[in-house]
């Protein structure tokens, strides 16, 4: 009889085992199915609640909610004019700096749940200094221009350092950067929050919220409607990026080591590369990048910190799964979420729908798209512990 061990070993061997190509597919059938799997639990909520007049009839069944609408609307918020189409693509831009972070991290045997954290404080290391440049910054473009390098500088620094610091932990101590770097998103925000409520607070606004940047320390949205909060060179900036790490990791020495310590610790060990320092570069880098996300935010989005930032830390975890953990592949899959992020938005604001059943149909395409490459990343890192005796080669991750 099959034990329950054997076919987990199975499950992983096989997962483990999936080309590119494979892993591709699988994750199209994914959303596929969870498209099918949320039409079903959207008329079933339908045919509970209860309305004035239908949208559906099916074989003398009322429906209050038509699967094919939402879906429409969904689509249509996100893609469906100027504005709608500069949300998507702010909130894809945002995902692929957080996503870039988990990513990273990952290909070096780490789990960078900091993202959160480091987003944070990168955001309001940008904010100070731009305010506080700001007076003494010559005007004009060249002002402009200053203010942007330095925010996005002192972002990216922040960033770096915050993401060092679980890094430090784990070679020093051997503390679980997963442990780590969960707690330090709860002490960012709280940090920023006190920092911000005492030293820079906006007496002039409700909450606690600093000043507004300079508008020339602002990103113009230039092809997008003004107010539309979005700058199209910045999301070519960010598919740069994407691209400059993806040729770090594949086509450079450090990224060499970087995926040797995260597959075969022992064996990168052997052939004199340094854990501890990679470990160390490659907390600094995820850093690095959420903290550029951070400084986006700032000088694209918001344009002054302030309390409640959204949740593109976390969300980024889930859209770096959904890419494999392969730098390209987030473009497409934060695309998906930036997607799902305005659609939802337009659904609530046009159809009588629930806000509850929206958040559903988020997390179930994300549950069964994210879910495969979460087993066959589980399974990766058991291998790498040497605690599953897997059936199949891992294929190039």
């Amino acid at each position: 009889m099959t034990s329950v061990r054997d076919r987990l070993e199975c499950l992983f061997g096989a997962l483990l085992g999936l080309s590119a190509s494979e892993r591709i597919l699988l994750s199209l059938a994914a959303v596929v199915a969870a498209i099918v799997v949320g039409m079903g639990i959207i008329l079933a909520a339908g045919s509970m609640a209860a309305c004035s007049s239908p949208k559906l009839v099916v074989f003398g069944v009322q429906f209050c909610y038509d699967p094919i609408e939402v879906y429409t609307v969904l689509i249509g918020g996100a893609f469906g004019n100027s504005y709608n189409v500069a949300a998507t693509l702010q909130r894809t831009t945002l995902l692929l700096c957080t996503g870039l972070s988990f990513a990273i991290a990952y290909k070096g045997g780490l789990f960078n749940i900091g993202a959160q954290g480091q987003f944070v404080l990168g955001s309001l290391a940008t904010t100070i200094v731009v305010l506080a440049l700001a007076p003494l910054a010559p005007t004009g473009v060249a002002g402009g221009a200053l203010l942007v390098s330095a925010g996005v500088l002192a972002g990216c620094v922040v960033g770096g350092l915050y993401g060092l610091l679980p890094g430090f932990l784990k070679v020093q101590y051997d503390t679980n950067e997963v442990i780590t770097t969960l707690l330090l998103n709860f002490i960012a925000t709280a940090v920023a929050f006190v920092l911000v409520d005492r030293y820079f607070n906006d007496e002039t606004v409700q909450g606690t919220a600093t000043e507004s940047i300079p508008d020339v320390a602002t990103l113009d949205p230039r092809v997008f409607p003004q107010g539309s909060e979005f700058s199209l060179p910045v999301f070519v900036l960010a598919l740069v990026v994407v691209g400059l790490f993806f040729y770090l990791l594949t086509r450079t020495t450090i990224g060499y080591d970087i995926q040797s310590v995260g597959t075969q610790p022992k064996a990168a060990a052997f052939g004199g590369v340094s854990e501890r320092f990679t470990t160390l570069f490659s907390m600094t880098l995820a850093g690095v990048v959420a903290g550029l996300g951070g400084a986006i935010f700032i000088l694209m989005v918001l344009g002054r910190w302030q309390s409640g930032a959204p949740s593109v830390g976390f969300d980024g975890i889930a859209v770096s799964i959904l890419a494999g953990n392969n730098p390209i592949g987030l473009i497409p899959a934060g695309l998906l979420f930036g997607v799902l992020d305005s659609g939802s938005q337009a659904i609530e604001f046009q159809l009588d729908v629930p806000g509850e059943l929206i958040g559903v149909l988020q997390g179930l395409i994300i549950l069964f798209v994210a879910t495969p490459e979460l087993f066959r990343m589980l399974g990766s890192h058991l291998d790498r512990r040497g605690t599953v005796d897997l059936r199949n080669e891992g294929a190039d991750r």
